[in-house]
């Protein structure tokens, strides 16, 4: 988690209205992928690191560094449909409190329904400064992912 809360913290200020995203898939403690949301906020940090790990993801751990979103206003696959589809086994999620209407625990519970183990809170309080902008304005009626 340490590893894609770095990633994340690499790209603040550089996303847009998206929050900056961290996000390494690692399996028996090899890291496989790994990816920050991109300048301007899109591609998400979950695809880009799904599209890096391939095949790789299947039975894999996802550490994410904010609930992946369970919407797209786009149309567009969620993130947490693109980690049910690769296979990944668990997902890790240091901040679950993501209140944009995309995410606001629809990601988590995709997750859950699709029998994906789901872990909150790891590394929260290291993580959550990261997102205290982006939440802000949130809860301000700005714009969301």
């Amino acid at each position: 988690m340490r590893r894609a809360i770095a990633l994340a913290r690499s790209r603040l200020g550089e996303t847009g209205d998206n929050p900056s995203v961290g996000c390494a898939i690692v399996r028996g403690g090899v890291v496989l992928a790994e990816a920050v949301t991109a300048e301007g906020g899109r591609p998400h940090a979950e695809e880009q690191a799904l599209v890096l790990a391939g095949e790789s993801a299947r039975n894999a751990t996802a550490y994410v560094t904010l609930e992946p979103c369970g919407a797209r206003n786009s149309g567009a696959p969620s993130c947490a449909e693109r980690l049910i589809a690769a296979g990944v086994a668990r997902v890790v999620v240091a901040c679950a409190g993501d209140s944009s209407p995309h995410a606001s625990g629809r990601g988590i519970a995709r997750l859950h329904e699709a029998g994906v183990a789901v872990e909150t809170g790891v590394l929260a309080a290291e993580a959550a400064p990261l997102y205290a902008d982006y939440l802000r304005r949130l809860a301000e009626g700005g714009p969301s992912r």
